[in-house]
């Protein structure tokens, strides 16, 4: 991994995209054992029905690790310094989630140089996160 350095970027950068495989209901059953989440609404279709919806949806902490892959694939995990982010809509079974980010501020705080990056999560029909990260680089 090459990692960027605070001089290198400039307002309005892009930072490498993350787009994974759709999402299948093989990959809701991992993530359920990973994350202790079992809420019927992602694994139990009869439930899902019930709740108005056609099949079961994603975990939205789902697309939220993939943003913050998409993070340590670009930088060190232990740069990251925040990740906040609002979910905005759902993630279904078969939509392929892609992750984009770009950067909109440099500055320093204390001894560190920092970088805040607006990111998303969206699938073909949305956008279902938008969050936003501060790294620090050397």
């Amino acid at each position: 991994m090459t990692v960027p350095t605070f001089e290198s970027l400039k307002l309005g950068d892009d930072i490498p995209a993350l787009k994974v495989p759709p999402v299948s209901r093989h990959t809701l059953a991992l993530y359920c054992g990973a994350s202790g989440d079992h809420n019927p609404i992602h694994v139990d279709l009869d439930y899902a029905k019930s709740a108005g919806l056609d099949d079961v949806i994603a975990h939205g902490m789902l697309s939220a690790g993939y943003l913050a892959r998409m993070l340590t694939d670009w930088v060190p995990q232990s740069a990251i310094r925040s990740i906040n982010n609002r979910f905005t809509a759902m993630t279904h079974i078969g939509d392929s989630v892609t992750c984009t980010g770009k950067v909109v501020e440099k500055f320093e705080k204390g001894n560190e140089k920092l970088v805040r990056l607006e990111m998303q999560a969206h699938t073909p029909e949305a956008q279902t996160i938008i969050a936003e990260a501060v790294i620090a680089l050397e």
